[in-house]
């Protein structure tokens, strides 16, 4: 067995497998079909084989990278690259993947003038903005730039999607997806085609789908984070059926000292341009881990044990009181968080972090 190195994000993996079979079997029984995001885990393959063990056929990532990486590792699933394409990178697109979600046209022409000289059909799932100002065409467009899309060889126009709650922080409704089912429905009138997928939500969505509240006529969600953390960031709640206790961060104590709660002189901003904040508890123990904001977003972090509090955090540093932890903390000891979402993407992200696959 080799040495142990830290920090150390702890992935179980057979925690992950049930998640996945939860939630597969949830939403298979309402009709719809789930796409495994795979960006969280940076598309680690053997957790992504777990997820396909666990019921997944489509597998979801933002990075064409990730999904080059799972092709040649052997993954069976259907890919798919979730993040609009880089026209630089159209000839991989259509080389390692089945589909895209795609707003712009000129991109989609792009993708078609490809798939025709690799000989390949490219799924396209159009994007539609129901209002949260990310990606995606206004919805009195659609048919417009469908009936654009249809023109083009070696395209099929697999279905509409939408994206709410990532970037303006809009929850999902019954009449933001209804908007899909709508637009789903005036294309087949339109142009006489079937709509096959209408990916109408992520993680978030699964609450008005279990509250019965959700458009009749969704058929696909594309979920990471209900699968890898059991949680919903969102809507700030755990996933019912999930479980939690994932993904742990581990890291290495390098300095154990008692300390004022207040720096002392002037202050300015720190390393990251903010103007500290600091409570003033008189002197406490403080110990100091190796990991830091160059690694991880602290603020997605938390002990697993309750007594310590994280203070804060440099790049390379963080910062914690110690003063009524549970057991006696020293140079050499581990501590160890529960991580969140943004945690865990940064963690998996950072080449610094060691991985480790339990369970």
């Amino acid at each position: 067995m080799g040495k142990i190195i830290y920090p150390r994000i702890e992935i179980n993996i057979g925690k992950i497998r049930e998640n996945t079979e939860y939630v597969v079997d949830y939403c298979g029984k309402k009709g719809i079909e789930i796409m495994g995001i795979s960006k969280g885990i940076c598309a680690m393959p053997q957790l992504v084989e777990a997820m396909v063990e666990g019921g997944i056929r489509k597998i979801g990532d933002s990075r064409i990278q990730n999904i080059v990486n799972m092709v040649e590792y052997g993954i069976n699933a259907q890919m798919y690259l979730i993040r609009i394409p880089m026209l630089c990178e159209i000839d991989d697109l259509v080389k390692y993947t089945l589909g895209s979600l795609n707003s712009e046209l000129d991109t989609i022409k792009a993708i078609s003038e490809s798939a025709k000289m690799q000989n390949k059909i490219h799924n396209v799932i159009l994007m539609v903005d129901v209002g949260d100002l990310r990606e995606g065409v206004w919805p009195d467009k659609v048919l417009d730039i469908v009936g654009e899309i249809i023109k083009l060889p070696n395209i099929k126009l697999e279905g509409l999607g939408a994206n709410v709650g990532c970037y303006g922080g809009v929850l999902p409704t019954y009449e933001n997806t209804k908007i899909l089912v709508d637009l789903a429905n005036d294309i087949e009138k339109e142009y006489g085609l079937n709509i096959e997928t209408i990916s109408g939500g992520s993680t978030l969505t699964l609450d008005i789908l279990e509250k019965g509240e959700i458009a009749k006529g969704i058929t696909q969600f594309r979920i990471g984070e209900a699968i890898l953390l059991g949680r919903d960031t969102t809507n700030f709640r755990i996933v019912p059926g999930t479980i939690q206790d994932t993904v742990k961060l581990k890291a290495q104590v390098i300095e154990v000292k008692t300390k004022p709660s207040v720096p002392i002189g002037k202050i300015g901003r720190d390393a990251f341009g903010n103007i500290p904040n600091h409570k003033d508890m008189g002197n406490i123990k403080r110990a100091i881990v190796a990991v830091g904001k160059q690694d991880c977003r602290i603020e997605a972090l938390t002990p697993v044990d309750e007594d310590i509090e994280i203070m804060g955090g440099s790049s390379d540093h963080l910062l914690l009181n110690i003063s009524n932890a549970k057991y006696d903390v020293n140079v050499g000891d581990i501590v160890e968080f529960d991580v969140f979402y943004s945690a865990m993407l940064s963690l998996m992200t950072s080449k610094y972090v060691n991985r480790s696959i339990v369970g």
